[in-house]
């Protein structure tokens, strides 16, 4: 891995994991189309989480300051009894922390066994594991699809409401569900979840991108482990370039999401993911047919 290609990786990183257009697809592209080692690419993306969290903790750092206070809070109300489970007694920012832990249930879904002593989320790693595009193709078509679902969908609600106990449960599956596939955005299916729920665009950028934080570490928790089952010299100055060019266009990445959100934009990505959908589904199936020698 040189410096270029760690630049490369962490734009596309910066770029894919807050544009509603899928981070592990186009990391999964890049390194089948560049024949990059599977160990070596799996620990680079590893570590470029690390630079895509730094860039919501920047750009969130407010929120989050104020989550883990009004967290500190319910432990002391705890201890002292004075706590309640009356969302209409709770702050703002109490009644948002508890949604999350909500929208996070989910995830724990991943963890129960599938099969050969596996759990969910190893199981289905062989979409992104194995030589072939298509599972991402299909992956980028769902992806687009139910970017322009939300939009349709969105309109139709004429006043916007907040999160509330079933629509983070919901936007916490989406986010379940876009964790096991190349290609299904996780930031395009919690917002897209969230508008189809009718909560607001300004609500759910926020909320979407907080509750990626136990998302994107575990991810790149999972991918490190993965890495180092198999020992590979990485040079450090690539994987320094790497975190922090991720680190910097994932700040710029958010603002822009921000921005085409309030435009109404969000059916661009939907319609980018489409047709890199059908490109990639149309290329893994000359492959498979060229591998099988048809």
């Amino acid at each position: 891995m040189d410096v270029l290609k760690a630049f490369l990786m962490g734009v596309i990183q910066g770029i894919t994991e807050f544009l509603p257009i899928s981070s592990s697809g186009h990391l999964s592209l890049f390194s089948h189309f560049f024949d990059l080692d599977t160990e070596i690419s799996g620990l680079y993306s590893s570590m470029l989480h690390i630079g895509t969290l730094v860039a919501i903790l920047l750009f969130f750092y407010k929120t989050i300051y104020e989550l883990f206070i009004e967290f500190t809070l319910c432990l002391k109300d705890i201890s002292k009894r004075r706590f309640t489970l009356d969302f209409k007694k709770m702050s703002t920012t109490r009644r948002m922390l508890f949604m999350f832990v909500i929208s996070c249930l989910p995830l724990l879904l991943l963890l129960l066994p599938a099969r050969d002593g596996k759990n969910i989320i190893e199981a289905v790693e062989i979409f992104s594991a194995d030589d072939s595009v298509l599972a991402e193709g299909i992956c980028f078509i769902i992806n687009g699809a139910i970017l322009l679902l939300a939009m349709i969908v969105e309109k139709s609600f004429k006043k916007k409401r907040n999160i509330g106990i079933i629509p983070a449960f919901l936007i916490g599956t989406a986010q379940a569900v876009s964790a096991c596939f190349p290609g299904i955005s996780r930031s395009g299916t919690t917002i897209s979840t969230g508008l189809i729920c009718g909560v607001g665009k300004k609500n759910m950028i926020m909320y979407s991108f907080i509750l990626s934080i136990p998302t994107v570490f575990a991810a790149g928790f999972i991918e490190f482990l993965d890495a180092m089952k198999t020992p590979t010299y990485i040079p450090v100055l690539p994987l320094i370039v790497g975190v922090v060019t991720s680190a910097v266009v994932g700040v710029f990445s958010i603002s822009v999401l921000k921005n085409l959100l309030k435009k109404n934009k969000l059916k661009y990505f939907g319609y980018y993911s489409l047709v890199l959908g059908v490109i990639v589904t149309v290329i893994g199936i000359v492959e498979n047919l060229l591998k099988q020698g048809v």
